[in-house]
């Protein structure tokens, strides 16, 4: 399990999560099974856990427990899956989603997404293939983003998912790029753009370049807005929400919608001047994680913790 992948802030996002030993917890994003294992770890006999995942290599690494449910899908489609529970396990006759004590999602890419080069998510490998699917199934690559998009829809994906400098120039030089043959292989765009990569600090931008395509593939988003809303929706009133963040705009994200209900952090009044919010942050802020966890765990440096409950309420 620690060779696919090194679960972040675990003690903190377990101890955050489970408040009731005997209840029904997700965990969103399966990947390894770190998370999932602590969490089960905490739960009596009655207990249970639904895990998600879309990438089918994280199927392998389900533990041997009557009280594990994993499911290969995106975690997007969470409320669909809630209310089909409610309504086989009875637990209300209507189907209302409102089953989870509590839900966790870390959505970082695994340690072995990232390490697996025919995978294509790291500018790591040597002429790795343009991949970058969560899920394998799925029809979009990175290399068709690259070789098929107009050249000022790459300039929007470079700007907004990946907060490059000079995306326009960028744009352009895939352009030209590829007008003289496709850019099949991670070597081939990175010789693309070449002549932007500041010395020293290659790796930098890349990655930029990489979350960019990979966030576009993956529709990692659209998903997450989706995700935040059905997750609120699946929660009983009481319930934690807990989210792992990586980069500034899932956190933003994230932020927004605890604060106002929507992930565009407006707060919506209606004609009594009343809003309407149905989650409650736990902490003013978010938690970091440890000087020792990064020591040992560099991609853990980026991650941002929230935690929120569901209004008794809403």
């Amino acid at each position: 399990m620690a060779e696919y992948h090194i679960p972040v802030l675990l003690a903190e996002s377990v101890s955050a999560l489970v408040t009731n030993p005997d209840g029904i917890y997700a965990d969103a994003t399966f990947g390894g099974g770190g998370h999932t294992a602590a969490v089960l770890s905490r739960l009596n006999a009655g207990g249970k856990v639904i895990a998600f995942d879309r990438d089918a290599d994280a199927l392998a690494n389900a533990p041997e427990d009557p009280r594990l449910t994993l499911i290969h899908n995106n975690f997007r489609f969470i409320e669909n899956f809630a209310a089909q529970l409610a309504r086989s396990s009875s637990l209300n006759e209507a189907g209302e989603p409102a089953v989870f004590d509590g839900i966790l999602a870390d959505l970082g890419v695994s340690s072995h997404q990232f390490d697996t080069a025919e995978r294509g998510f790291s500018f790591r490998f040597e002429d790795a293939p343009l991949d970058m699917r969560m899920n394998r199934e799925a029809t979009l690559t990175a290399e068709e983003v690259v070789n098929s998009y107009p050249e000022e829809e790459l300039e929007r994906i470079l700007r907004l998912y990946g907060e490059v400098d000079g995306a326009r120039n960028m744009a352009r030089l895939i352009a030209q790029a590829r007008a003289q043959k496709p850019i099949r292989s991670s070597s081939e765009l990175d010789r693309a753009i070449g002549r932007m990569l500041p010395a020293g600090a290659e790796h930098k931008l890349l990655a930029k370049v990489y979350q960019a395509l990979r966030i576009e593939v993956n529709q990692e988003l659209h998903a997450l807005e989706k995700f935040l809303d059905g997750a609120t929706r699946s929660l009983k009133p009481g319930g934690r929400l807990v989210v792992i963040t990586y980069h500034s705009l899932e956190d933003r994200m994230v932020k927004n919608f605890i604060k106002t209900g929507n992930v565009e952090g407006v707060l919506v009044k209606d004609s009594f001047g009343r809003t309407d919010t149905p989650l409650e942050a736990v902490g003013r802020k978010p938690v970091l994680p440890q000087e020792s966890e990064i020591a040992g765990n560099t991609r853990a440096r980026s991650a941002k913790l929230r935690v929120a409950q569901r209004r008794t309420a809403v």
